[in-house]
């Protein structure tokens, strides 16, 4: 028994004394939620509002060599605090030429009304009075620095300096709408600018990097901030755009734009082997001039019927279900054939041709035959094939809003007795720039259907994090008889048909022209409005790039050969030229050597393309890095392009890579207008220029 009530006055003691824990933090608890409730809250809201989110800097987008194509620069906004000691100590003394310095320097106000606003908020002992109506670059705080009070630093005059980045694109608007923007991010700004399109958006996740946390603290009436978490900045994105290549591409297509006076026009540059696009152009019509509008070339508002280069997909039908071969022959007559009730016509008659030569002449009656003849019965096959091809899904780019291909299909509401027809010589059916282009990219790469790429590799501080690598969407669209004969016909049109104005003695093209009526709307197609286009690649017997060109709604001649043509023609040959390939002497020999147009730029480049074209017609060994090129009966005479020291240079002529160089060297801030070649600088050439000052550049 004794035991027995040993054994419950220990229980007791325990339980006791677990009772008594209990009681205590059930108080505790009680007192911390409602005893002392408005001591919390008051640490809360300090914390809240002395807790500073430290903003990362925003990686970089590059072109492939890594030149700058979008990065973020510090912009900064200056505060005084007007309840320091240092500034009560002299405000009554300099706040006047304080007022003053700030209607200088900022001209939106009076000195009076700088001086009401400092002393109303002096009164009020404001703590972060923000000095800067806008936001200030570097060179400019420098100078505000400076000012009375300011001068005497964060503790003996209350500065306070807030730094916010902004995104901008060194190289003016080339590959901008690729390249993407900004917007003011989630919840109206809270957390910063985030990507909204283009790459900016698809790579957020690794440009954007991590925020640091910081805190103001009071030491003894002085505000300190203290970093207790570091910021992690950005990643940068490193692209396949080649600078020269996109200079290229937006050159010409604006020199046929301005000639056409189309709504708007793409350019696509893709290397056959990786995918990797090179060039990517979008310039749409503005108030006044052309510019990187809308992504046309892979985004919805681009997708439209394509017209003739879709001709080349049908005839691919036929010869891989074995119903068809190149040579055998269809009459296509006079010009005008009817088809369940609908005529269809060429520019004029061609009579009997092969089903090779109704490619090469682009006969709308000749694929017509050929596909309705083998599949009049049996429609389903002729789509199914289609969709075998893989042209009917995505291509499941990075950046958001791809426009998706469409295909009528046999039994849908809209398939109609004329609908085979239509769709063989590329009608009622939808496709965007870049996705017809990879098709021919296929048949260039031998049939091995591959995936657009436009970033190569993601860095963090020049380490690599992660590489692409080229991705296979099918390994063989067809068989390697279809495939070689579509070369055979691609090849043709720039031999014996529509394309033969883009023939060159360098290289052979292979593809094919595009001429497409546009509807608008649900009121059928509008008299006059054509979607001109031209889709291959080069050199044809070593296919190493693929390209698109389209325009929409061009005025001045509406035909693929003749307004697409000339600006994938342009764009081939320089191309060819920039990446030295081999010339074939028999064929770069000529009594009478055509004199290129030349504009000057550095030494080392001009030099080496010549060689690389084999020219002879090149005189002088300037001494200086930049050269001026100038032609002398028939002779391309180099001389030094110095530049003096504290003075301006002269860019006129220089593409754009060239004139940034030369004038930021020479401390200027540069910007760009249009794309091109240099036509006009703001600033006179030779003349004295001070660090800093801005110089506008036109290009066209």
């Amino acid at each position: 028994m004794k035991i027995r009530r040993t054994i419950i006055t220990r229980i007791a003691i325990v339980y006791a004394v677990l009772f008594l824990f209990g009681a205590v933090a059930v108080g505790k608890m009680f007192s911390v939620q409602q005893i002392k409730n408005d001591r919390w809250a008051k640490i809360e809201a300090n914390l809240s509002k002395n807790t500073i989110l430290v903003e990362p800097n925003r990686g970089n987008i590059c072109a492939d060599d890594g030149s700058v194509l979008a990065t973020s620069v510090p912009g900064y906004y200056v505060r005084i605090d007007l309840a320091a000691e240092g500034v009560k100590r002299v405000f009554y003394n300099e706040s006047d030429s304080l007022a003053y310095y700030l209607s200088h320097f900022f001209k939106d106000k009076s000195k009076a009304q700088y001086m009401r606003k400092l002393k109303a908020a002096y009164k009020n002992k404001n703590r972060g009075f923000v000095l800067t109506p806008r936001k200030v670059d570097y060179t400019e705080l420098q100078k505000i620095k400076k000012f009375p009070i300011l001068r005497r630093g964060r503790f003996g005059g209350g500065l306070i300096i807030e730094q916010e980045n902004k995104r901008i694109t060194p190289l003016g608007m080339l590959a901008q709408r690729t390249i993407g923007g900004l917007n003011k991010g989630a919840y109206g700004g809270v957390h910063g600018a985030i990507g909204y399109t283009g790459l900016e958006d698809a790579y957020e996740i690794y440009l954007k990097g991590k925020e640091g946390v910081s805190y103001k603290q009071n030491l003894s009436g002085r505000w300190v901030t203290r970093t207790e978490i570091e910021p992690e900045d950005g990643m940068d994105i490193i692209t396949n755009i080649n600078v020269k290549m996109q200079d290229i591409a937006e050159s010409a297509l604006l020199k046929q734009l301005e000639k056409s006076d189309a709504d708007w026009a793409t350019a696509i540059l893709m290397e056959v082997k990786t995918g990797k696009i090179k060039a990517i152009a979008n310039l749409g019509k503005g108030k006044d001039s052309y510019y990187e509008k809308d992504n046309y070339a892979l985004g919805a508002r681009g997708c439209y019927e394509p017209g003739s280069t879709f001709k080349l997909v049908s005839l691919m039908v036929a010869l891989e279900d074995g119903l068809v071969d190149t040579s055998d022959v269809f009459d296509t007559g006079n010009g005008r054939w009817q088809n369940s009730g609908r005529v269809i016509t060429d520019t004029h008659g061609h009579g009997k041709l092969t089903v090779k030569q109704i490619l090469e002449k682009s006969s709308n009656i000749g694929v017509a035959m050929v596909i309705t003849s083998c599949y009049k019965n049996h429609p389903r096959d002729y789509v199914d094939r289609v969709y075998s091809f893989g042209i009917n899904k995505p291509l499941g780019l990075e950046i958001k809003g791809e426009g998706k291909p469409y295909f009528k299909y046999p039994g849908d509401t809209d398939w109609w007795g004329t609908t085979l027809a239509g769709m063989s010589y590329g009608y009622e059916t939808k496709m965007t720039p870049l996705q017809i282009l990879n098709f021919y990219n296929t048949i260039a790469n031998n049939g091995k259907m591959i995936k657009p790429q436009l970033v190569k590799e993601i860095r963090d501080n020049g380490v690599l994090v992660k590489k692409y690598k080229t991705e296979v969407l099918n390994p063989m669209i067809a068989s390697k008889e279809t495939i070689g004969k579509a070369q055979k016909m691609v090849e043709g049109v720039c031999e014996h048909g529509t394309g033969r104005s883009l023939q060159n003695r360098y290289f052979k093209i292979a593809g094919k022209t595009g001429t497409a009526r546009i509807a608008v709307g649900n009121t059928g197609y509008s008299n006059g409005m054509y979607l001109a286009s031209f889709c291959g690649y080069f050199p044809a017997d070593n296919p190493k790039y693929s390209m698109i060109v389209t325009f929409n709604n061009p005025h001045n001649g509406y035909y693929g050969a003749s307004v697409a043509g000339p600006v994938f023609k342009e764009i081939a040959e320089k191309v060819y030229a920039l990446n030295g390939f081999s010339v074939k002497e028999d064929e770069a020999k000529s009594k009478d050597e055509i004199v290129p147009p030349v504009k000057k730029g550095k030494t080392e480049d001009i030099l080496r393309v010549a060689y690389d074209l084999h020219l002879k017609n090149i005189q002088g060994k300037p001494g200086s890095e930049m050269a001026l090129a100038l032609v002398r009966d028939s002779v391309v005479v180099l001389e030094s392009n110095k530049i003096e020291s504290g003075k301006i240079p002269n860019v006129i002529g220089m593409g754009a890579s060239d004139a940034i160089f030369l004038m930021e060297n020479a401390g200027l801030k540069v910007k760009i207008k249009g794309v091109g070649k240099v036509k006009e600088q703001s600033l006179t050439a030779g003349s004295k220029c001070k660090t800093g000052q801005t110089v506008y550049l036109r290009l066209g």
